[in-house]
């Protein structure tokens, strides 16, 4: 009897080695939809545009999202027991702008708000809102991977989700 042969792999693909370069070149491929991430910071609301925003379980619901430890908003969303998470739509480009700007006054005059369960701020207008109970923060490099547990929230916002791809904020298209 003779021994069986070692399978036969195919050839690698050609490609470029791993980078950061090469990351964000593949991901402006892919289309995200766009949340925009509160918290409360001593009597302050802070918040930050997100595209990495993921459902992860249903039971129980849970949810996450990455932030950079060099973020003016991470020190609120490290020390926060529950965060908003707003799903924005294709009528809140500026919205999204707004909170993505560093440096920029996200809860000014021009930002409708309330204060929400738990005192998470809560925007006006989004297509949907969760309030969350942080239950842990991962390290991934520069970053850190939030999982929460959604305790409160409201679908029922109206209109399409507004897209991020090819670094800009797009529409849904049919």
């Amino acid at each position: 009897m003779t021994a069986p042969s070692a399978p036969t792999l195919p050839p690698a693909a050609p490609g470029l080695p791993g980078s950061p370069d090469l990351l964000r070149s593949v991901f402006r491929r892919h289309a995200a939809g766009v949340a925009v991430i509160t918290a409360e910071e001593g009597g302050r609301p802070v918040g930050f545009t997100a595209t990495s925003l993921n459902s992860v379980s249903a039971d129980p619901p849970l949810l996450s999202f990455t932030i950079a430890t060099g973020a003016s908003s991470w020190p609120a969303i490290r020390d926060s027991e529950h965060l908003g998470v707003h799903i924005l739509g294709e009528h809140q480009q500026d919205l999204a702008g707004l909170f993505a700007r560093s440096g920029a006054d996200r809860f000014g005059p021009g930002t409708g708000w309330s204060e929400g369960p738990y005192g998470v701020p809560v925007l006006d207008g989004v297509l949907a809102w969760l309030v969350c109970r942080v239950v842990a923060r991962v390290p991934a490099g520069a970053h850190r991977v939030i999982i929460a547990e959604a305790v409160a929230g409201d679908p029922g916002g109206e209109g399409r989700p507004l897209l991020y791809h090819q670094g800009r904020f797009n529409a849904l298209r049919d």
